[in-house]
């Protein structure tokens, strides 16, 4: 069964640029999809985005469209995601999972918190 684990958060003005991983064990994400969530203090998780099994095809909330990318490397078993120009509204809780379908996901990571600061 595959476990997920989300790292490369921490505190960044704003403006600046963090990747988020999710690396995979138990199991290769090889033809799973992957998808992102966020949450923040006192709010609903909510969709980042998503990409598919082959990485030919990636999904973006408006939010986040033009400043994040999701990107993987099988052969790691990790996918990424890339958070340019980082606002304040992007402070949250990152987690990543698996996507059985565009609302269904599953094996989660324990999350990984981003901070941005004025």
């Amino acid at each position: 069964q595959v476990q997920l684990v989300e790292s490369g958060g921490g505190l960044v003005q704003a403006g600046a640029s963090l990747r988020l991983s999710c690396a995979a064990s138990g199991e290769t994400i090889t033809g799973l999809a992957m998808g992102w969530f966020r949450q923040a203090p006192g709010k609903e998780r909510e969709f980042v985005g998503a990409i598919s099994w082959g990485g030919g095809a990636s999904y973006y909330a408006d939010s986040v469209k033009g400043r994040f990318t999701i990107s993987r490397d099988d052969a790691k078993n990790t996918v990424y995601l890339q958070m340019n120009n980082l606002k304040l509204e992007d402070t949250a809780v990152y987690y990543c999972a698996v996507r059985r379908s565009a609302m269904d996901y599953d094996h989660w990571g324990q999350g990984t918190q981003v901070t941005v600061s004025p």
